[in-house]
């Protein structure tokens, strides 16, 4: 009978929680927006504005915050919790009952109101796997001991060598729990350094971020970056600073993770961070009616993808895992068009069976490179060495890497980043949706525009640079033929020909006016790799 009663209750219990409904509630407008842009150090810290600057970079009526006024009138509105708010979208994250929630719209500082459950809007959307990217086990010249595998496998060790080792470079880790980083033998260099910087608890609303005693995600997550242990372990940027960010409630599966994200992102760009690594993924929730479906990864639709393309927009470079779904495909964020997405490899650089795949539906190469996801060596919360499976692991991998090339290039922007790391990579030319563009070479990536290796470069000639029609290839005098292969700033491919001796010119005309990546393939190895300016 006490069985009974307790499954009765918990069956109530199911049903008032899905009877409580998430939506973004998107306000009109600001206040004092011209005001807070002419005098930006009252919304950005010195650091975020110097970043903003340096990358061209407007401060414009996104980086103005929300309307505290209007938080506070939703805040008293009936029936209504606020869960997490963004600037960037000038949004609310609300919870309630249908009706309450439906009460709101006809305030007059309410623009719209979209449910996380499509089905209760106007507009009509749907639906469906679930990666919770859950662990599944178990001095520039370092000894790198266990993590050499993963740090040689992107070269970054090569730049370590040239002293790019994070260092002025700010990454921001948006995930699940931090616990004992701040206690952590692993973590002693790192806090010695005062490369530690601050931390916020966006789910339980807190700055205690190290001591939640739930998942340790976050600390395994930093570990591959951060974590130093002298002879033993070294992560990809040890001399990068952090800002720790716990959005991830791994109680619960809930769209206001989305919307944690987005305050986490937008708390990083008025930090100044460079860059943003989160090893989250969303695509199943507890209450079915939020799903989104295969086709709602198409780098437009989730609150979450929107929101990791907005911070790309902000001039931060995104690294996001791609998931560990296999075939079922990627998860948001990782469909997002401006960021990098990360899959899988093992330790002999092959690809990982649950590293979640690209597909057509998303609107750029997916995942864009891989690293290692397979039995990578990560710290866990007591400084043990112990191996983990998942593309959790191969996005921080690469993400620390990235810090230590954009360091080695600082008038980069994190677009231009982005498509070295993809250019550098194993199989650039042939892309597919389980590897992406393979496995980047970060060294080969810095020696290309530092012009280092001329001697592939020098063996064709091509003019004009920039173009405005026809484009004109010379050949070495070895090669008869070769194939040219041009890709826009978001590494999508938009041009690949056969060219001859003799027939050795190109019509681009129709191509769009602007920045481009190509290369020309030809016999006995000879590659050459240029950007390509289009007018």
């Amino acid at each position: 009978m006490l069985k009974k009663y307790l499954f009765i209750g918990l069956f109530l219990c199911q049903i008032f929680a899905f009877a409580q409904q998430d939506a973004w509630v998107y306000l009109l407008d600001k206040e004092n927006v011209a005001t807070a842009i002419a005098n930006p150090i009252t919304i950005l810290t010195q650091k975020a504005i110097d970043r903003k600057a340096n990358h061209g970079v407007a401060i414009d009526y996104n980086d103005v915050p929300v309307n505290e006024a209007y938080i506070t009138l939703l805040k008293n509105a009936t029936g209504i919790t606020v869960m997490a708010k963004s600037k960037w979208f000038n949004a609310v994250h609300v919870r309630g009952s249908e009706a309450d929630i439906n009460n709101l719209s006809g305030a007059v500082y309410i623009d719209f109101i979209d449910f996380a459950d499509k089905s209760l809007n106007a507009r009509i959307d749907t639906s469906p796997v679930n990666d919770k990217f859950e662990l599944e086990n178990t001095l520039t010249d370092f000894v790198y001991g266990n993590t050499a595998n993963q740090v040689e496998m992107i070269a970054v060790d090569d730049l370590h060598l040239g002293d790019y080792t994070g260092t002025g470079m700010t990454i921001a880790v948006i995930d699940a729990g931090f616990k004992n980083v701040n206690t952590m033998t692993g973590f002693q260099r790192l806090r010695d350094a005062g490369n530690l910087l601050d931390g916020y608890d966006f789910v339980d609303r807190t700055s205690s971020i190290y001591t939640y005693q739930g998942s340790t995600h976050g600390t395994n997550v930093l570990s591959t970056m951060a974590g130093y242990i002298e002879n033993q372990y070294v992560g990809t940027a040890p001399d990068a600073s952090y800002y720790l960010f716990r959005t991830e409630d791994d109680g619960s599966e809930n769209p206001v993770e989305e919307s944690y994200f987005v305050e986490a992102a937008e708390r990083a760009d008025s930090l100044g961070v460079d860059v943003i690594n989160t090893s989250l993924g969303y695509i199943d929730f507890d209450n079915s009616s939020y799903d989104y479906s295969a086709a709602d990864l198409n780098g437009n639709k989730a609150f979450i993808t929107k929101g990791a393309n907005f911070a790309s927009d902000k001039g931060m470079l995104v690294v996001t895992s791609a998931g560990n779904s296999g075939s079922s495909g990627v998860t948001a964020p990782a469909d997002a068009a401006r960021i990098l997405t990360v899959g899988g490899v093992d330790s002999n650089g092959v690809y990982w069976s649950f590293s979640s795949r690209g597909s057509a539906n998303q609107p750029t190469q997916k995942p864009d490179v891989v690293a290692r996801g397979s039995g990578v060596y990560i710290l866990n919360s007591a400084s043990v060495i112990v191996q983990g499976n998942g593309t959790s692991f191969s996005s921080p991998i690469m993400a620390g890497g990235v810090a230590c090339l954009w360091q080695a290039l600082p008038n980069k922007t994190n677009t231009e980043i982005m498509q070295l790391v993809r250019e550098s990579a194993s199989q650039f030319g042939t892309p597919d949706y389980m590897l992406g563009y393979g496995i980047p070479n970060l060294q080969l990536a810095l020696d290309n525009v530092l012009g280092i290796n001329t001697n592939a470069k020098l063996s064709f000639k091509v003019f004009p640079n920039p173009v405005e029609n026809r484009l004109h290839i010379d050949f070495p005098e070895n090669i008869e033929q070769a194939t040219i292969i041009i890709y826009d700033v978001l590494g999508k491919q938009v041009v690949n020909k056969l060219i001859k001796v003799g027939d050795s010119s190109i019509n681009l005309s129709q191509l769009p006016s602007g920045i481009y990546l190509a290369k020309l393939e030809g016999s006995h190895q000879n590659i050459s790799s240029f950007k390509l300016i289009k007018q």
